[in-house]
């Protein structure tokens, strides 16, 4: 072959590689009707998930998972592939920013922003430029009816002792699992209670609090390992 012609195959072979892995890369993001149910659907985008309810009423989504990245623009256009109902109330889950950051293309849009009140206390005093205040306050429960929907905020504890089945969580599970169930639920609890109280017990021995938490370490897979720092500030909810 002459050298000009192998320099174009060769080129166009690059060319081809690159466009199939181009094309075999899956998007950051995926939507995903809920197994059992007509009208409740979990986004995901990257590391996180969020769950909107459908009704012909409006539509009630959760958290917009946009810190750093445009999550909600994404998860507005992929709600509007599946209906053309407003979306009436965007739900903060809780005040972690990389879930609740990024809501103003909701809030454009005209949907109400509501939380618990310590979620509305910690924004309030933090105040973060990128996420939305809010319009209404939970304080023990609230029900949002829109045809059949209903949406509560609530401790773990208490989800606990409600009556459901599954749960969405704010992150996928192991192998992606984006569903968790009451025992799931049971399971991290036990284990921040447990992680908390390796804390209190290291700081009664006359450790101080930030030394006992940076040194806990759990066994996985037969292995001591170092507790993740998202999990370790987890335990400013279990003193």
């Amino acid at each position: 072959m002459p050298r000009a012609h192998f320099v174009v195959a060769t080129a166009l072979a690059t060319a081809a590689l690159v466009a199939t892995a181009q094309a075999q890369t899956p998007p950051p993001f995926a939507t995903t009707k809920v197994d059992g149910t007509e009208n409740v659907y979990v986004f995901g985008y990257g590391g996180h998930q969020a769950m909107f309810i459908v009704t012909p009423q409006g539509v009630i989504a959760t958290n917009p998972i946009g810190l750093r990245r445009p999550a909600a623009k994404t998860y507005i256009e992929e709600i509007q592939k599946i209906t053309k109902a407003p979306i009436k109330y965007v739900i903060y889950s809780h005040s972690h920013f990389d879930h609740i950051a990024g809501g103003q293309p909701f809030k454009d849009l005209g949907a109400m922003f509501v939380a618990h009140k310590n979620a509305k206390a910690r924004i309030e005093t933090l105040k973060p430029a990128d996420v939305v205040v809010l319009d209404q306050v939970v304080d023990a429960k609230r029900t949002i009816n829109l045809s059949a929907a209903r949406r509560s905020n609530c401790s773990t504890s208490a989800r606990i002792a409600m009556d459901w089945e599954r749960l969405i969580p704010g992150h996928p599970g192991p192998g992606g699992r984006q569903i968790g169930t009451k025992d799931d639920a049971r399971a991290v609890l036990a284990y921040l209670q447990d992680l908390s109280a390796a804390v209190k017990k290291a700081t009664d021995e006359g450790k101080c609090y930030a030394d006992a938490e940076r040194d806990l370490k759990i066994r996985e897979l037969g292995e001591l390992r170092p507790v993740p720092a998202h999990e370790r500030r987890a335990l400013l909810r279990f003193p």
